[in-house]
């Protein structure tokens, strides 16, 4: 009898494999599973070994999927380069502040060393994120996989589409919904800014003559972190690194729901979420449960990377992320 339990089960998934892996219209946790095996551990060797180098990394790697699902989907479009300087990476939310091509690169070389010619850039950058956030602290989530390739970058829609960090609240709830994200996943996903970094460009517009009037600040900012930032960011040096988004920055967790509670979010975006009953309360939650916060972020996360996925004949597999295909 447990034979013939295991040889069912067997028969099971191996229908459910083909049925997810054939039909090419939905992810799947096994999409991989004939065609590249080792892709999820070759992929987390590779993040591993980048993020011990440079703990930076980490939120660059998951920057960067945020970055491409948010502009025509999960489709890797964001790696696309431009003779005429007018793709995504060149837009100005990402051009000299988004980190990871290289790096994206040569995780993409090592894969293709196994695998030539089978897993997405847009696989990639998905697992890259998880792995990523997994490495500084996070909490492993299931990546499902099967997305391909754009075969176009836009600098106009990533102006367009990409959130900004002076949104208000309900701004920020339009432009999640836009992707089919709701206000909690919303308040969740700006949770990554616990491992974030940021240039002092967007904080001095709250240190000095906030709102055009000479010497005010931000009044939704603590006091005392608001001479704290003043002493790491002059107003005349708008591309010095503030550094930390919260008190462990650099390991993945909720402290950063804790600073926005206490008004010390770097970003006008981050002091928003509290400016709404429905986000201080999913602050709230967030701030009191590492658990519950890991848990939702991981199930945000892969809403994320659904966001408006190609499968099947509707895009490519690159042999290069910078660049489509030749054929």
């Amino acid at each position: 009898m447990a034979v013939a339990g295991s040889r069912c089960a067997l028969v099971i998934f191996t229908i459910l494999l083909m049925t997810a892996v054939a039909s090419g219209a939905k992810l799947s946790n096994y999409y991989y599973y004939r065609t590249c095996p080792n892709v999820e551990s070759i992929v987390r060797n590779k993040v591993n070994q980048i993020v011990t180098a440079d703990r930076g990394m980490a939120p660059g790697l998951l920057r960067l999927h945020f970055h491409d699902c948010f502009v025509r989907g999960c489709d890797g479009s964001v790696l696309l380069d431009s003779a005429s300087h007018t793709a995504e990476k060149d837009a100005p939310p990402n051009f000299g502040s988004l980190r990871g091509f290289a790096e994206v690169d040569a995780i993409k070389a090592t894969v293709e060393s196994a695998c030539p010619g089978v897993v997405s850039c847009a696989d990639i950058l998905a697992l890259a994120a998880r792995d990523a956030v997994v490495k500084v602290g996070g909490k492993y989530w299931s990546v499902p996989l099967g997305r391909k390739d754009g075969f176009t970058s836009s600098l106009v829609e990533a102006n367009s589409s990409l959130p900004s960090p002076f949104s208000t609240f309900s701004q920020l709830v339009q432009n999640f919904a836009a992707v089919g994200l709701n206000a909690k996943d919303m308040v969740i996903l700006s949770g990554g800014h616990t491992i974030g970094q940021a240039h002092c460009a967007v904080v001095i517009p709250r240190l000095y003559n906030f709102n055009g009037v000479p010497g005010a600040t931000d009044p939704s900012l603590d006091p005392t972190f608001a001479n704290l930032l003043r002493t790491l960011c002059p107003a005349d040096e708008p591309l010095t690194f503030v550094g930390q988004m919260d008190a462990t920055n650099g390991t993945f967790d909720n402290k950063y729901f804790k600073a926005v509670q206490s008004r010390r979010g770097l970003f006008p975006s981050d002091a928003a979420l509290i400016t709404n009953s429905f986000g201080r309360r999913v602050v709230s939650i967030a701030a009191k449960s590492p658990g519950s916060f890991s848990k939702d972020f991981g199930i945000s996360m892969v809403k994320m990377g659904n966001i408006r996925v190609l499968t099947g004949a509707a895009g490519e597999v690159r042999r290069l992320c910078s660049a489509v295909n030749s054929n």
